[in-house]
């Protein structure tokens, strides 16, 4: 009787053992699994969240205030498909003042042509793939409101503000419509994917921000056609597994910054990366952040 004791004990301390080892085991390979190594990014500034929960999964001077370049072109996007009643298909026309606006700044360019008369969503198009400073102009002219044209470009920019603040950009203020600021435009990489993130999530901006290239027939001043061939200037898609988009930008402050989102097996992450020192180094960094963002 004592000899079956001992063994039914000898036995429940080996099974005790095994399962305390099996699930130590466990422990150490979920924790390895959770543990990957911080990435190192050149840029001065970054960010990245999961898209679903908002939880922040890399930080690097997250709120610091930096020139923006042309990802600005985000919120003037946001503010245009924010419109009451918005119609995608009312057409603009464009005006010298527009092309006059891309000379003097030297600006990035949908190459609208004078006389034109292009829809709100191909200028959306222009805009957020080759970066149209133009399509940018067209827009705030169209959406402000006002008597002239300067009043029509300062009530957008306060749309954008106002848009800001509502998003709980906390460290975000616009003074352009394109990010070639006066001196006063700048964000932060919370901020930006705080915006990025709240605009995704319309079908309209998400298909036009992951087209890689289109070709948009628009009319002309005498009532034909011709074909505007725009491609995107994110080089993230369809060299990044998943890519979503959304927006580059760069200027003499800003330097090289991008706005990024991938998808994978259901999870969307999406971030920031400011003020990087080429194209180079801002793709290497965004790829370094969403394969973080994956593992994570």
């Amino acid at each position: 009787m004592n000899t079956c004791i001992k063994g039914i004990r000898r036995a429940s301390a080996v099974t005790a053992t095994l399962t305390a080892g099996a699930l130590l085991t466990g422990g150490v390979t979920a924790t390895q699994a959770q543990a990957a190594p911080v990435p190192s990014v050149t840029a001065k500034g970054g960010f990245v969240m999961d898209d679903r929960t908002g939880r922040t999964l890399f930080n690097k001077t997250a709120d610091t205030r930096r020139n923006t370049g042309s990802t600005t072109k985000i919120m003037t996007a946001k503010v245009v498909l924010s419109q009451r009643n918005l119609n995608l298909n009312s057409k603009v026309t464009i005006q010298k003042a527009y092309s006059d606006y891309i000379v003097s700044r030297t600006a990035s360019s949908a190459r609208l042509i004078v006389g034109d008369k292009v829809t709100v969503r191909q200028l959306l198009y222009g805009l957020m793939l080759p970066s149209g400073c133009d399509a940018a102009y067209a827009l705030a002219d169209k959406f402000g409101k006002g008597s002239t044209r300067a009043a029509r470009v300062k009530s957008f920019i306060g749309k954008m503000n106002s848009t800001a603040r509502s998003l709980g950009m906390r460290n975000t203020k616009f003074d352009s419509f394109d990010g070639i600021g006066n001196g006063n435009n700048y964000s932060t990489p919370r901020d930006l994917t705080k915006l990025a993130s709240n605009v995704m999530k319309n079908s309209t901006f998400r298909t036009i921000v992951k087209t890689k290239s289109t070709k948009q027939r628009v009319t002309t001043r005498n009532g034909g056609y011709r074909n505007m061939p725009w491609t995107n200037s994110n080089k993230l898609l369809g060299t990044y597994s998943g890519a979503i988009g959304v927006k580059t930008g760069s200027g003499p402050e800003a330097k090289y910054c991008l706005v990024f989102a991938a998808t994978r097996n259901g999870k969307t992450v999406i971030g920031t990366i400011l003020t990087s020192s080429s194209d180079v180094n801002r793709l290497k960094d965004a790829k370094k952040l969403m394969d973080y963002g994956f593992r994570r």
